[in-house]
């Protein structure tokens, strides 16, 4: 699995275009803006995207989800069912945080722990791992040893739990179970923020000791 990571919104939001190198299909994780970006970068791998995916359902992140699903012709599929709540909102979330109006919409299909999302050859398996929101979701290429995890984990933090229905000890304890548990070779592709690996984080990580 090949990602490029394409930093958009004034948050800097990393979204991922992930590529099947063996079948130049791809997916294109939390498109949050700059569409015209996204799609440059779709231009010159010369890859035919398949889906866009959605880590959970904060604006920086999914700002530009529907254009870009429209513009492509190809469905929306995540979060897990419970950031909903958070999609509903999107236009309050636009008020709020100095964003471009947006409209509400209802994905695809949700995602669901343990499900396997197909990008060409690529199987990403889905772990579901709530706190910074109750659907938020990691996508897990155990060939390749990547993994892309939104606000989940950063390199040297984690991710807010003071939002709506966030939970710091949801999120900790995901993060040990679900993550740490991992190969320490794994790559990190977090939601802001340089990549980090699983080893690392749980090494130096002030928040995971």
């Amino acid at each position: 699995m090949k990602v490029i990571v394409i930093p958009v919104t004034p948050y800097e939001q990393n979204c991922s275009l992930i590529i099947c190198e063996e079948t130049q299909k791809a997916a294109v994780v939390d498109p949050g803006g700059n569409i015209e970006r996204i799609l440059a970068t779709i231009e010159k791998q010369g890859v035919s995207v398949e889906k866009v995916l959605l880590t959970h359902g904060h604006l920086d992140h999914v700002g530009g989800t529907e254009a870009l699903a429209n513009t492509l012709n190809v469905p929306i599929i995540g979060p897990e069912k419970e950031d909903l709540f958070w999609l509903e909102q999107l236009e309050a979330q636009s008020q709020r945080f100095g964003f471009p109006p947006h409209s509400s919409f209802t994905p695809t299909a949700w995602l669901e722990e343990g499900e396997i999302v197909e990008v060409g050859n690529i199987k990403l398996k889905v772990l579901h791992i709530p706190g910074h929101t109750p659907g938020h979701i990691a996508l897990l290429d155990e060939q390749s040893q990547q993994v892309i995890v939104g606000d989940i984990l950063f390199s040297g933090g984690i991710g807010r739990s003071d939002f709506p229905r966030g939970n710091q000890f949801q999120l900790v304890s995901g993060i040990k179970n679900k993550l740490l548990t991992l190969d320490p070779e794994i790559v990190v592709y977090p939601g802001h923020g340089p990549t980090t690996t699983i080893g690392h984080e749980k090494m130096t990580n002030p928040f995971l000791r």
